[in-house]
């Protein structure tokens, strides 16, 4: 069982930074892979980018270049740090964890980007 906690959305101007956290219960060494999706106001949700239990990491192109997923196994914790920010990212950001064959989601952290 895994339980997963987000915090750092908020409303931020567009060209702005936010840093999202997420941290797991238990070591996060065992998990797998963990990632960050959205799901945008009326849309499904998406993946925005995920980090494997090395460290690898792959990202959306909608985000390549401004966004940056990072993990620190002391604390159990992933980043996602988002720069540039545009109002076409404004969504409710889960932070996912793929453990013995199950993924678990986060409740969701809200960002909102103004033009």
């Amino acid at each position: 069982q895994v339980q997963l906690v987000e915090s750092g959305g908020g409303l931020v101007q567009a060209g702005g930074s936010l840093r999202l956290s997420c941290t797991a219960s238990g070591s996060i060494l065992s998990i797998n892979a963990m990632g960050w999706y959205r799901q945008p106001p009326g849309k499904q949700r998406e993946v925005v980018a995920g980090i494997t239990s090395g460290s690898n990491t792959n990202y959306a192109d909608s985000v390549k270049g401004r966004f940056t997923i990072s993990r620190d196994n002391a604390k159990n914790t992933v980043y996602l740090q988002m720069n540039r920010l545009k109002p076409e990212d404004t969504a409710v950001y889960y932070c996912s964890a793929d453990y013995i064959g199950r993924r678990y989601w986060g409740q969701g952290t809200q960002v909102i980007v103004s033009s």
